[in-house]
C-alpha cells in the first residue's frame, strides 16, 4: 500500500468515507497542530497522535521484534512501562532503517497505517500498543497521517480498532490505559498544576488546544540529565529556544540565543586568524563531479556523505553538482592558478559557510546534522616547518575557545592514522569530554595535508633555495582546519543542569537580568513605580558598563520569570524589591550554583563585572577537575572496559598500529554488549582512539622497548586516549 489512494480505499470497507486534508509537510506534534490552523471543515473535535516505533534488545540470532505504540499525543508513553507489559527489555526508538526497510515509511510520516506495508516475512514480530484513550473516545475523531506527513485523516476508534484488526498476519495487539498508569505521578502535583492537567485530557477543539497538548506552550524540562541525557539534550535546546526542528530530517533552525553564541565564537576565531594573516573569502557551494573525484583518497572518506543535485526545474543536468561537504576540492584549483611563484606564500584563507554530509542515520543537535555551519581554513606554505606552525597556532586558538569562551576544557593530540583527515599527512585535534555519558568528543581539528593535494591539483613554484641554472618546481605544503556549531553542543551537555542551559557569560546574550519583585496589592502606586524605576536606572547603568542586560518588565509572575531565564542559562539574575530599595542594594542570584548574594547599589557595576568573570572561571574550574579525574590510565586490558563502564576516558601504552585499534574497538564493544546488538540509536559501545595527547602521562613514564601495549602486547610507542565518542 504505497499510495494515499490505496490506503483511502482500504479505509472505505472499513466504514470509513472522508478524504484526506492537505497542508504543510510536518515533522512533529507541534508543526502538526500549527499546519492545521489554516485548514477548513476540520472536525469540531479531535486530538492528535503520535506513533511510536521502538526495538527491544535482542540476541543476533533472532529477527528484528518492533513494537508499535499508537497513542495520543497527550498521553505519557514510557518506554520502560511498555517494555515491562511486553515482557521486553530496554526499549529503544528504532533506526531510520527499520522504518524504511520494514515498515516503508520515514520520519514525520510514521503512523498505524504502515502496519499495513510490513513485509509477510516480518509481521508476525511486530507487536502493536494501543492507547486505551483513542479507543474509548466515540465522539472524537483521531488524526493520523495517512502514509505521508502532508495530509490528515480522521478516524474514530471503531475504524483505527478495524483497521488494526485487518493487518494480515499480525499477532500481536496490546491496549494500554496510558493515563491510567500516569495518575500515581500527577497526584502530588501542586493545586495551581492541576487546571492545566485536566484540560490535556479533553479533546482537541482548536488549534490553540493543539499547539498546548502537543506541548509547543511549556518551557518545562521533565526529563533529568542524569536519567534519560538524549530526551534532557533535546528538551533543554528546544524549551530554551536554541533551536527548533525543520521539516528536513537531520537540519535545525538555529535560533537567536544559540546563534549568538556563535557570533561571539566568530568574533574571537577570526580576529586571532587575521592576526595570523589569515584572510576571509567565500567560494560556491557546488562541486562539479569531476573536480571533486580528483582526489581518490579523499572523495572515498567522504563519498557517503555527499548530497548531489541532478535536476534544475524538471530537466536533468548535464552533469551532477555535489553540496560541499568540505572545500579542498573546490579550492585547490584556483589555488595552482594564484600560486605562481614563491613570492604568493604563504596564502591564508578562510571562509565562514555551511557544509552538507547526508550520511548518518542518528541525526543529533549540533553534534551530527545534515547541514552545519563552520570555518574552514586553507592555506599554503613554501615548507613544512611553516606549515606545522600554523597547524598548531590554529589549534590553540581552538583550545582557546572551549576554554576561554565556552569554559570547557579539552585535551590537545594527535590523531591515529585511522583517524586522520582523509587525504591529509598529520590532524591534530581538541578532545572534549561529556561526564553525563563518559564519552568523549572532537571538538575541532587543524590538518597538515602535507604534499598530496598540491601534487594532485599541481600547485607549485620554483625553488627559491636553487640559485644557478634552471629551478626545479616544488610542491606546496598546505593545512585546513574547521570548527563548527558542534561547539554549541558540547556547551549544553557539559554545563547544563535539569533546569536547562548554564551560559558562560562570555558567550550569554544576555548576561545579566533584571527582575522586580515584591510588587504585592499592598504596595502603594508610587511604591511600585520606584521599584520598577530602580529596575530600569540598574539596566541603563550596567548597558553603559558594557554589560548585556535586560530588565524583564514583562507583566507575569516573578516565579514564571525566573523560570523563563533559567531554561535560558542567563548568568546573574538581579532581584530587586522593596526591602532591596530599602538597603540600597540588589539580590544576585548566580544560575550556574543558586548562590545567592547582595550587592550595593552604589558600586553595582563592578560588582556585577567581577561576578561574571568569577562564574566563567569557576565554570571552567569545576569542569576540569570533573575531566581530570575521568581520564584513568589503564595499564591492564582485564580494567579497560570496567572503566569505560564507569564513564571515564582511558589513557593507555599502545602500539599505534591499525589493526590493534581495530581490535580494541571490536573486543571492548564485545564485551560491553555480550551477545546483545548494539542499538542503532545509541552510539557505538566500542572505544576508539581519540588522540595521542601532546602531554603525555609521567606516572608511571612510558619506557621505550618495554612498555607494552595494552591490547596486543607489542611495544608501546605512546599513551593513547581511548573512550566511547560520539
Amino acid at each position: 500500500m504505497a499510495d494515499i489512494s490505496a490506503l483511502i480505499s482500504k479505509l472505505s470497507t472499513l466504514g470509513f468515507n472522508d478524504p484526506p486534508v492537505e497542508h504543510a509537510a510536518v515533522d512533529n506534534i507541534q508543526q502538526w497542530a500549527e499546519a492545521l490552523t489554516g485548514v477548513s471543515g476540520l472536525p469540531s473535535k479531535y486530538t492528535l497522535t503520535k506513533t511510536l516505533i521502538f526495538k527491544p534488545k535482542q540476541p543476533k540470532s533472532e529477527p528484528i521484534a518492533p513494537v508499535v505504540v499508537i497513542a495520543s499525543s497527550e498521553s505519557e508513553t514510557s518506554s520502560k512501562a511498555i517494555g515491562a507489559e511486553l515482557k521486553l527489555k530496554d526499549l529503544r526508538f528504532a533506526s531510520d532503517d527499520v522504518l524504511t526497510s520494514i515498515f516503508q515509511t520515514a520520519k514525520g510520516s510514521v503512523s498505524p497505517f504502515a502496519l499495513a506495508q510490513v513485509p509477510k516475512e516480518n509481521i508476525g514480530n511486530v507487536r502493536v500498543v494501543i492507547d486505551k484513550s483513542l479507543l474509548d473516545s466515540a465522539d472524537t475523531r483521531i488524526a493520523f497521517h495517512p502514509l505521508k506527513s502532508a495530509h490528515t485523516v480522521f478516524i474514530t476508534g471503531a475504524i483505527l480498532k478495524a483497521f488494526v484488526d485487518s493487518v494480515e498476519g499480525l499477532q500481536h495487539v496490546t491496549v494500554m490505559d496510558f493515563a491510567a498508569q500516569s495518575e500515581p505521578a500527577a497526584k502530588p502535583a501542586a493545586k495551581p498544576a492541576s487546571k492545566p492537567a485536566a484540560k490535556a485530557t479533553t479533546a482537541v477543539t482548536g488549534a490553540a488546544d493543539a499547539e498546548e497538548a502537543s506541548g509547543a506552550s511549556s518551557r518545562e524540562i521533565t526529563a533529568s540529565k542524569e536519567g534519560d541525557f538524549p530526551r534532557w539534550y533535546n528538551q533543554v535546546l528546544t524549551n530554551s529556544e536554541m533551536l527548533s526542528y525543520y521539516d528536513v530530517s537531520g537540519c535545525y533552525i538555529v535560533r537567536p540565543l544559540a546563534y549568538f553564541v556563535w557570533q561571539q565564537i566568530q568574533e574571537f576565531f577570526d580576529a586571532g586568524i587575521r592576526s595570523l594573516g589569515v584572510k576571509n573569502c567565500y567560494f560556491p557551494m557546488f562541486v562539479s563531479s569531476r573536480v571533486l573525484e580528483r582526489e581518490k583518497d579523499h572523495i572515498e572518506g567522504f563519498a557517503p556523505e555527499v548530497a548531489w543535485v541532478t535536476k534544475a526545474g524538471s530537466k536533468d543536468l548535464e552533469e551532477p553538482l555535489a553540496i560541499r561537504p568540505t572545500s579542498e576540492t573546490v579550492m585547490y584549483p584556483y589555488f595552482a592558478k594564484w600560486i605562481r611563484s614563491h613570492r604568493d606564500l604563504p596564502l591564508k584563507i578562510n571562509q565562514w559557510c555551511s557544509v552538507v554530509r547526508w550520511e548518518f542515520k542518528n541525526p543529533q543537535p549540533f553534534l551530527r546534522t545534515r547541514e552545519f555551519l563552520w570555518q574552514e581554513g586553507h592555506c599554503a606554505h613554501l615548507t613544512e616547518k611553516d606549515a606545522m606552525a600554523e597547524v598548531h597556532d590554529i589549534l590553540t586558538l581552538y583550545r582557546r575557545v572551549y576554554e576561554e569562551l565556552l569554559a570547557v576544557p579539552v585535551i590537545e593530540g594527535i590523531k591515529s592514522e585511522k583517524e586522520k583527515f582523509a587525504g591529509g599527512a598529520a590532524t591534530t585535534t581538541v578532545e572534549g569530554f561529556i561526564p553525563t555519558t563518559g564519552r568523549g568528543i572532537q571538538g575541532g581539528t587543524s590538518h597538515y595535508l602535507g604534499q598530496n593535494f598540491s601534487k594532485m591539483f599541481n600547485v607549485v613554484v620554483e625553488d627559491p633555495d636553487v640559485t644557478e641554472g634552471v629551478r626545479p618546481k616544488i610542491h606546496v605544503h598546505q593545512t585546513s582546519w574547521g570548527l563548527s556549531t558542534r561547539t554549541i553542543g558540547v556547551m549544553v551537555m557539559v554545563h547544563g543542569d535539569d533546569k536547562g542551559v548554564v551560559m558562560p557569560p562570555r558567550v550569554a546574550e544576555t548576561q545579566v537580568v533584571i527582575i522586580p519583585c515584591g510588587l504585592t496589592s499592598k504596595l502603594s502606586d508610587e511604591e511600585r513605580r520606584q521599584i520598577t524605576d530602580a529596575c530600569l536606572n540598574v539596566e541603563a547603568r550596567l548597558k553603559m558598563a558594557g554589560v548585556r542586560v535586560e530588565a524583564d518588565m514583562r507583566d507575569i509572575t516573578p516565579g514564571r520569570k525566573f523560570n523563563h531565564w533559567e531554561i535560558r542559562g542567563a548568568p546573574l539574575r538581579l532581584e530587586i524589591g522593596p526591602m532591596d530599595l530599602k538597603k540600597n542594594s540588589v539580590s544576585a542570584v548566580r544560575r550556574d550554583n543558586a548562590a545567592r548574594e547582595p550587592m550595593s547599589l552604589d558600586s553595582l557595576e563592578d560588582s556585577v563585572k567581577l561576578m561574571l568573570i568569577k562564574i566563567q572561571d569557576e565554570m571552567l574550574a569545576r569542569a576540569r577537575v570533573t575531566l581530570d579525574e575521568r581520564i584513568k590510565i589503564v595499564l591492564k586490558w582485564e580494567d579497560f572496559v570496567p572503566t569505560l563502564n564507569n564513564k571515564c576516558l582511558t589513557m593507555i601504552p599502545w602500539c599505534e598500529r591499525e589493526v590493534c585499534e581495530e581490535q580494541i574497538k571490536e573486543r571492548s564493544s564485545r564485551d560491553s554488549q555480550g551477545d546483545e546488538p548494539e542499538d542503532e540509536k545509541a552510539p557505538s559501545m566500542g572505544a576508539k582512539s581519540l588522540c595521542l595527547p601532546f602531554k603525555q602521562p609521567e606516572n608511571p613514564a612510558l619506557v621505550p622497548g618495554e612498555t607494552k601495549c595494552v591490547q596486543c602486547g607489542e611495544n608501546a610507542k605512546r599513551y593513547a586516549l581511548f573512550g566511547r565518542s560520539y
